[in-house]
């Protein structure tokens, strides 16, 4: 599984961005159980140059979401942008990789 040993290779990097912002990878095995059913822990975050996470994907708690999310959620897999916590279908490490960067890339986008 490729994806998968591609996102724990990331494990503890950090990737300096522009204007002082940064990336931060976490990942790791973990047993699998009911809140996290596909046995990563993670967390991949945007900080700022003032070193507040702007953006995280991250599955470490559970989480209420600040969207009106009715459906009963049971993984804690969840994005944090900013104030905002919703919740993130996890599908496969490659596509949180996709979602994060893409959602890093809308960011910067708009605070360059």
């Amino acid at each position: 599984m490729d994806d998968l040993e591609n996102l724990l290779n990331l494990h503890g990097e950090i990737f300096p961005m522009d204007n002082g912002y940064w990336v931060k990878f976490e990942a790791y095995r973990v047993e699998i159980c009911e809140a996290v059913p596909h046995g990563i822990k993670y967390s991949l975050t945007l900080h700022d140059k003032y070193n507040r996470r702007v953006i995280g994907y991250d599955n470490a708690h559970s989480f209420k979401s600040s969207k009106k999310y009715r459906a009963k959620k049971l993984s804690y897999d969840h994005i944090h942008k900013q104030m905002d916590i919703v919740a993130y279908e996890f599908i496969s490490p490659s596509q949180l990789l996709e979602d994060f960067w893409e959602s890093v890339e809308k960011y910067m986008e708009n605070h360059q």
